[in-house]
Parts: C-alpha cells; sequence; structure tokens
C-alpha cells in the first residue's frame, strides 16, 4: 500500500521483500479464525503484535479526462497542507469477493482501508482496514493496521462476515502517536490498536481506498469485490472541524485497462469493480 511516485504512461516497479506468501497467511487466517471466539468489548492492541506481510507503494499515472490513475489504488485522496488532516473514517458493508475472470491463480484478495498520508506525502502513513479473499471458493476476512514504514499488524481473533457493517478510522494525535480502530457493528466488538512511531506522518493526505496490495514483491491477484461503498465518510482537520471527501481526487486502478469506477458524494466514496 503506501506511496505514489508520479508518473506519466507509465508505472515503475516495487522492491522484493521476503514476506510469507498470501496462502501461507490465508491459512494462517482460517485456522486463527477456525478457534476464535467473539468477545462484545472493546479489545486494544499495541503496535508490538505480530507484523503481517503486507506492502506495496502506489505509482500512478495522470489523466486529462479523469482525475487519477494508479496500478493499486482505487478511491478518494483530499490533499492541503502539512498538519492538516487529524482523523479519517469510513463505514463500508463486507464483500464477497470473487475471483476475476481469466484468473488463474486458483485465489484473489482485495483490500478497503482508510488511511492518513502515502500519497502526495512520503515518509510515513497510517492506516486501517480489511482485507478479502477467495481461495477455491472459500472467503476469508482480515483485519489490520498498519504504521509504514513498520510492517503491517493483524487484529487476530476479530471476527468478519460478509455483509457486516465495518467502521475503520484512524487518528493522529500527533505526527508520531496514533489510533486505529475497527468496529464491527453487527458484532459489537471494536479493536483498538494505540501506535507510536518515529517516521512523522505529514498529515497532508486523507483517504478512502479499495487497494490491490502487493505481496511477497507483487501485486496479488486482483479480486472482483463487486462495490464498496465508504458512508459516513469524514476527515477531521487539525483544530477540529470535520469535512466530507468532496473536492477529492478521484483514483482508479488501471493494469492494462480499467478495473474500478469511484464515484464521490457528499459523505460517500464508492469503488466499484468494472
Amino acid at each position: 500500500m503506501l506511496f505514489s511516485n508520479v508518473l506519466v504512461g507509465s508505472l515503475i516497479a516495487t522492491a522484493a521483500y521476503a514476506f510469507p506468501t498470501a496462502r501461507e497467511r490465508l491459512n494462517a487466517r482460517t485456522a486463527r479464525r477456525a478457534s476464535s471466539a467473539l468477545h462484545p468489548e472493546v479489545v486494544t492492541f499495541d503496535a508490538s503484535t505480530a507484523p503481517r506481510a503486507k506492502f506495496s507503494s502506489r505509482p500512478k499515472i495522470s489523466n486529462a479526462t479523469h482525475d487519477e490513475y494508479s496500478s493499486n489504488w482505487g478511491g478518494a485522496v483530499l490533499s492541503e497542507g502539512a498538519g492538516t488532516w487529524t482523523g479519517v473514517t469510513g463505514t463500508f458493508t463486507v464483500p464477497v469477493p470473487s475471483e476475476p475472470s481469466g484468473d488463474t491463480a486458483g485465489w484473489a484478495s482485495a483490500s478497503a482501508w482508510v488511511g492518513i498520508d502515502g500519497d502526495t506525502c512520503g515518509s510515513a502513513i497510517l492506516q486501517t482496514g480489511v482485507d478479502f479473499t477467495i481461495q477455491n471458493g472459500a472467503v476469508s476476512y482480515d483485519a489490520w493496521f498498519e504504521w509504514f514504514p513498520d510492517a503491517a499488524s493483524d487484529f487476530s481473533g476479530f471476527v468478519i462476515r460478509a455483509g457486516d457493517t465495518i467502521t475503520a478510522t484512524v487518528t493522529a494525535s500527533s505526527a508520531n502517536q496514533g489510533v486505529a480502530s475497527i468496529w464491527n457493528q453487527n458484532t459489537g466488538v471494536e479493536v483498538i490498536a494505540n501506535i507510536g512511531n518515529a517516521h512523522a506522518l505529514c498529515q497532508q493526505d486523507a483517504e478512502w481506498i479499495v487497494e490491490d496490495f502487493e505481496e511477497n514483491g507483487g501485486m496479488v491477484p486482483f479480486a472482483n469485490f463487486g462495490t464498496v461503498t465508504f458512508n459516513s465518510a469524514s476527515a477531521t482537520k487539525n483544530g477540529g472541524s470535520t469535512v466530507g471527501p468532496s473536492g477529492a481526487t478521484v483514483i482508479d486502478i488501471y493494469q492494462n485497462q480499467q478495473l474500478t469506477s469511484t464515484s464521490i458524494g457528499g459523505s460517500s466514496v464508492t469503488v466499484s469493480y468494472i
């Protein structure tokens, strides 16, 4: 996930990292969910939880007829001066992913998240969201948080099912301290990560994104996720005022062809697979 380098007419390759494969992660998630129980209360985590293998850059292409194309981000970004954003939130319904037409990998995945920075800011990003994966017809979900350049971490034992209503929120109390939370409104469970990081946020980007994330040195097969709509989408400015995504830059995923279509309302960002 993470940063972008502006390009015209081409995409840059990203570096390879020795992370576990998506299938290894998927097997671990499945086993963990099978043994977990619901806990109807707030569960607090810290950034010392075991990191999960998730890393992706965001190269992008400008286009005169569209706000912006990216190889891996679809959604909306509000960018203002450094120190602007202290919080971002959005609520979405968990989709049922399917393998894209012509896929031969036997599995596919995508991720929906909210975040601060990683677009025009090149030093750090604070984000949290949900992965949705299909493998051999079996669907699984994974909630996570990340303060790049540290690796992402799972909210282990957090149950998510298709159709659940999820509210994802990140809050930066300073450039080096923040909170990531995910609330499953159907189960009543909220998980919270209190995070500190030496890599300072710029606090100049607020984002609502569906991503084809990178893993093990390359982007994963991108799942057909249908439509994800971030409702009650808002970003909080330093000083406490709150704004919706109106006026944000629209971003869509382009990989030899356009794969997403994004629209923005006064308090919503809708990303559809096409």
